[in-house]
């Protein structure tokens, strides 16, 4: 991925708007989300993705609920329980060098999906960390993957 390209932001208006607010902040607003209609109150850590587009090899962004496995962090592919996999998901899988934002810190990662083992382990974090993860697994026959984020050295 390189530094001088821009990435495309979400598509989706309140996400476009969520990480414009993350970027010009340092991460300062937006850090912390607490739901479309404010009803998660303790707020939950978000962090900004940037992938390469598997077809199109465009930097595309979106911002992500997050938890941290050690130095690790972790994301949730869910769709909000939709049947097929996030365009997001799909990049990372064909090109899992990715780029990260956790506030101000902007980094390289590289991305895998978590084996069914360490996502046993892992999803119970993520629930906590987000409790309508639990109610969008149930709603698709797909199984929702945990990804691990590991920085680049």
């Amino acid at each position: 991925m390189s530094e001088s390209r821009t990435p495309t932001d979400s598509p989706a208006a309140w996400v476009a708007e969520h990480i414009q607010k993350y970027v010009e902040s340092g991460g300062e607003e937006g850090y912390l989300w607490h739901g479309a209609d404010g009803s998660f109150a303790p707020g939950a850590p978000t962090l900004l993705l940037t992938t390469t587009g598997r077809r199109s090899g465009q930097a595309r962004r979106t911002a992500l609920i997050f938890g941290q496995d050690g130095d690790d962090y972790l994301i949730v592919a869910s769709k909000g329980g939709a049947p097929e996999q996030p365009l997001w998901y799909r990049n990372l899988v064909d090109n899992p060098v990715v780029e990260l934002q956790v506030k101000a810190d902007v980094f390289k990662a590289t991305a895998r999906t978590a084996t069914p083992e360490e996502k046993a382990r892992l999803w119970p974090t993520m629930v906590e960390i987000w409790p309508p993860y639990a109610d969008y697994q149930t709603k698709t026959d797909r199984d929702i993957p945990v990804v691990i984020l590991t920085r680049a050295s």
